[in-house]
């Protein structure tokens, strides 16, 4: 047996929760990812666990647009944006996404982690400082463990403490604050508002991810940062194509210079194959249905807002949430496992949040919305929950 081989052969400890019957991860679907799947065994269960939250990901146009593209261009490019993966579609995307999120320029990238684990990393050096936030996403805490910039981090939507953060630092430094805008196992929002005020008093720049704000919050769903009209003052913003664009990839918008300079220096972009021309022309295909149909929006807060007004009448504990992510918290782990297990075999998908995706004492099951879910099937959801909820002694 090898050094590796040796190191790991007493990792077990998700076989302990296999043997108890209540390991919650790689269930298998067989199905599209809609308001309901199918599972191996051809049970039907009710999907609150996808970041789809448009329902886009099996709409006939977004699937025909894929088929399309996979018929001209093939399965893939065999190749980096950089030196043979550019398709005419990849330029055609960006240019879109420009004029959606109101930058200058867009580069996109085969993945949203990728994004913001290569950005990052790039745009900030050394004698710079990153701040982020305590509850950022796992992609942009490795983005900035890649940088040579000093990392620093302030209490969780805490201003005063950014503030505290911001004071020592030298005025003529490079400052960037990274924050996600919907942050994304608790649905809260970054205090967007306040972070500006701070860039302009402290002399800072500011990138926001918008993963879970894009196709949600804002006009034609633009995310967070045009919900709160702050699109000029943020210079960096960051999106994903695998939540509300019903695809895979990511982008980075921004001004032309800094993404020229991104264009032709950021690792994760060169010297990654570029993103699949189905995956492309799908993205597309659902940023056109998002411009076009604002009722889709509307659809999915009529139905969050419905959830939310339903799981507080339960007595559910569900934080500061603002957005289709709901947090349902348990403040135990191995409760939260059980919880899921148990929805799941009472036909309600969900997911566990556990350290390190939240503090140890912050355990949830995270309930997300679609624009396709009903009220009856958030209803069937809610009552299920409840009962379980009840019977592991978590709410009265």
């Amino acid at each position: 047996m090898g050094q590796l081989q040796d190191k790991y052969k007493n990792y077990r400890e998700p076989q302990k929760y296999m043997d108890a019957g209540v390991y919650p991860y790689f269930r298998e679907i067989t199905s599209k990812q809609g308001t309901e799947v199918t599972d191996i065994d051809g049970h039907k269960i009710l999907m609150f666990g996808s970041n789809a939250y448009t329902g886009l990901p099996n709409d006939p146009r977004v699937i025909e647009a894929g088929k399309k593209a996979l018929d001209k261009y093939g399965t893939g490019c065999a190749g980096s944006r950089f030196l043979n993966g550019t398709l005419d579609l990849h330029v055609q995307l960006e240019r879109e996404l420009a004029a959606f999120t109101q930058k200058e320029d867009v580069l996109c990238f085969s993945t949203g982690f990728s994004v913001n684990a290569g950005v990052i990393a790039m745009v900030v050096g050394r004698g710079d400082y990153i701040i982020c936030d305590d509850r950022d996403h796992a992609s942009i805490i490795d983005g900035r463990r890649l940088s040579f910039a000093t990392q620093l981090h302030y209490k969780h939507n805490d201003m005063e403490d950014l503030e505290r953060v911001l004071q020592k630092l030298p005025q003529e430094a490079i400052k960037l604050i990274v924050v996600d805008g919907v942050f994304s196992m608790e649905g809260d929002l970054a205090k967007l508002p306040e972070i500006i005020a701070l860039k302009k008093k402290y002399n800072c720049s500011v990138m926001v991810d918008e993963a879970h704000g894009l196709g949600v919050f804002g006009k034609e769903g633009r995310g967070v940062c045009d919900h709160f009209g702050l699109t000029d003052e943020v210079d960096l913003i960051m999106g994903t194509f695998s939540k509300s664009l019903a695809s895979i990839g990511g982008f980075i918008a921004g001004d032309k210079d800094t993404i020229n300079y991104l264009r032709h220096t950021c690792r994760t972009y060169i010297f990654s194959a570029s993103n699949t021309p189905s995956a492309t022309a799908a993205a597309l295909e659902a940023l056109h249905i998002l411009q076009k149909e604002p009722e889709r929006i509307q659809r999915l807060w009529d139905v969050t807002n419905y959830a939310l007004k339903r799981f507080r009448e339960e007595g559910f504990e569900i934080g500061e949430t603002e957005s289709p992510i709901i947090p349902l918290y348990v403040h135990d782990a191995y409760k939260t496992f059980i919880i899921t297990m148990k929805a799941y075999e009472a036909g309600v998908f969900i997911n566990p949040v556990i350290p390190p995706a939240c503090a140890p004492q912050d355990t949830l099951v995270r309930f997300a919305l679609m624009a396709t879910h009903t009220k009856e099937q958030v209803e069937r959801g809610v009552e299920i929950l409840k009962a379980i909820f009840k019977e592991e002694g978590i709410i009265k």
